[in-house]
């Protein structure tokens, strides 16, 4: 069987938010009912390099893949290169047979977007009006996409220590520059930074916000103020991996918060196991990065690929 092989240009042409937050939307579900299998990250850590390497790997829906994936926070200044680069192998569970080899960072940044549209789909207010973006990289783009799919032209309130990502981002999507206390008293507030301490306080969060914390997937790092975890409900997206290295770890590490106030996983939330949002409390989604959502994405992109007849096929593994 021949190994598909997908470049970054060609899974741009394919790509749609709908078919990334449909996947991601999916794989929660899975991961909700006990129907897919994702064995616990491995982090191949490497403080030489300033970076770690991850190993991800995932069954859902008949198909199995595996993403290597590092974090190396000073790519851009040692190297000019993006903090991120993945490699994702799709393979045939049945016959064991490498089905695609593609671009990973890509399939990362859109899944990952994809997760905090569907947090917020399930856990904000109805009708939110504003969304805050504390981190104007990579990631705060992919979030205003499927924010906008999900929920129509809101008022984007962008900020980052980096005057000039705040500015490059407005550009880009509209919106306004504004300080970090603006930005946190959104309707929905998105953070998405390499913080290892607190940048979003409990005293600028507006009551009935929803907040996706995307940047703490390592031991140590940290974006919100601790009250806002035990003050709220807290939602993760899996045990293993947030108390090792979500939002919650440090937290948990220095006494202020117990597992046991967690309101429960989103995957429960979409399977109906659990109650999301029950007012005008703050509610938060630990996200960490599901393995079940890169398989059922990177799955979506193959099916869509081969229907289309894009990318490369070749022979990658012998028969003997």
């Amino acid at each position: 069987m021949p190994t598909l092989l997908l470049s970054a240009k060609e899974l741009r042409g394919l790509y749609t938010v709908e078919l990334g937050l449909e996947a991601v939307e999916r794989a929660f579900l899975a991961h909700g009912r006990g129907d897919a299998l994702m064995p616990p990250k491995v982090y191949l850590s490497l403080p030489k390099y300033d970076g770690d390497f991850r190993a991800m790997p995932a069954f859902l829906d008949g198909a199995a893949g595996v993403k290597w994936v590092n974090a190396h926070p000073r790519n851009p200044q040692k190297h000019g290169l993006p903090t991120v680069r993945a490699v994702y192998i799709l393979s045939d569970p049945d016959t064991a047979s490498p089905l695609a080899i593609l671009d990973g960072t890509l399939l990362t940044a859109w899944r990952t977007g994809a997760a905090g549209g569907i947090a917020s789909k399930y856990l904000a207010k109805k009708k939110p009006r504003t969304l805050g973006l504390v981190g104007c990289g990579v990631q705060a783009r992919v979030l205003i996409d499927s924010h906008r799919a999900l929920f129509g032209d809101l008022e984007l309130l962008m900020a980052d220590v980096s005057e000039q990502a705040a500015q490059a981002l407005q550009k880009e999507k509209g919106g306004r520059v504004v300080s970090l206390q603006e930005a946190s008293g959104a309707d929905i507030v998105c953070s998405a930074t390499p913080a290892r301490a607190p940048v979003v306080r409990r005293e600028w969060v507006q009551a009935g916000a929803h907040i996706n914390a995307m940047g703490a997937d390592a031991p140590g790092k940290q974006e919100l103020d601790p009250r806002l975890l035990v003050e709220g409900r807290v939602f993760i997206d899996d045990a293993e991996q947030a108390l090792h290295s979500g939002e919650v770890n440090v937290p948990l590490h220095d006494g202020l918060f117990q597992a046991g106030q967690l309101a429960g996983t989103l995957g429960e939330v979409v399977a109906g196991k659990k109650p999301g949002r029950t007012g005008d409390e703050v509610t938060v989604f630990d996200s960490t990065g599901l393995a079940v959502q890169d398989v059922a994405l990177a799955r979506a992109l193959y099916d869509v690929a081969r229907a289309r007849g894009v990318g490369q096929l070749f022979d990658l593994v012998g028969d003997a």
